[in-house]
């Protein structure tokens, strides 16, 4: 009888460890990848948070990073452990692109040892110990929701680890008072043109603002082998700034893309 118990158990367990922690659920803005699990569950609690815009380091015992987005609000976390026949990057991928089809916008992105340390995202960023992997098998994406929900971000961190298990983690964050204006990172936009294909700015309507001019210039300079057309309405004035800023004029054409907005494409 002992024995036919223990068989009974050797034939279940595996589904009861494949069952999602108890209480846990999916967040409603990035859809579950099939046979996926959620193995830790954070519901919505008020705190104040910070995230990286940069690569992290501990220096003298403090964490370090170039830039950050720091705000109090109520976040809520889940982690998914994948399937073996998807990898981390697999979910990562999945992931942004659904909220890119949502119109959110891309703040930073990071991939592999270009984000530091896997321990510190792991234990100092995100506080789970499930996260912490190969240096060079994470990434890092933080995003802004389009409005009406401009004042929720969301951050998506992947990882395989040593045993090759891969998780991805997803945690939304609506701030209790509004953000404000945040910017993306040049090298962001630079891994999102060359990931994406293209760089849509459907706000940037007028002459050619300093600001961006500098974050965009900056991103098509950290490649200089990559050339792009341009469109929009300002697209000309666009990029004879462009080529003030040192972007070389063989590098861009005039495109056709319609609408207002700026619009950049890589030509393959």
């Amino acid at each position: 009888m002992r024995s036919i118990n223990l068989l009974a158990l050797c034939c279940f367990s595996p589904l009861l460890f494949a069952a999602d922690v108890p209480g846990s659920q999916d967040l409603p803005i990035v859809p579950r990848m099939a046979d996926a699990q959620i193995v830790d569950y954070r519901p919505s609690v008020e705190l104040e948070r910070i995230y990286p815009l940069g690569s992290i380091r501990k220096i003298s015992g403090q964490l370090r990073f170039d830039g950050q987005v720091s705000a109090r609000g109520r976040a809520t976390s889940v982690t998914y452990e994948l399937p073996p026949e998807h990898s981390s990057i697999d979910a990562f991928t999945a992931a942004r692109e659904a909220l890119q089809k949502q119109d959110a916008q891309l703040l930073f992105w990071c991939q592999a040892r270009d984000c530091g340390e896997s321990s510190l995202w792991a234990n100092e960023v995100f506080g789970n110990a499930k996260l912490y992997g190969a240096d060079d098998q994470q990434a890092y994406l933080l995003l802004r929701l389009a409005a009406p929900q401009d004042n929720t971000l969301v951050a998506l961190y992947s990882i395989t680890r040593g045993n090759r298990k891969a998780y991805l983690h997803v945690e939304q964050f609506d701030a209790s008072a509004p953000l404000g204006d945040l910017l993306p990172t040049s090298a962001t936009l630079l891994r999102e043109l060359k990931s994406t294909g293209e760089l849509d700015f459907p706000k940037l309507i007028d002459a050619p603002d300093e600001t961006w001019l500098r974050l965009i210039s900056r991103g098509l300079n950290l490649d200089t082998t990559l050339r792009v057309s341009i469109s929009g309405a300002n697209a000309e004035a666009w990029r004879q700034a462009l080529i003030t800023q040192g972007v070389r004029t063989a590098r861009m054409e005039t495109g056709s893309v319609e609408g207002s907005g700026l619009h950049i494409e890589l030509l393959r």
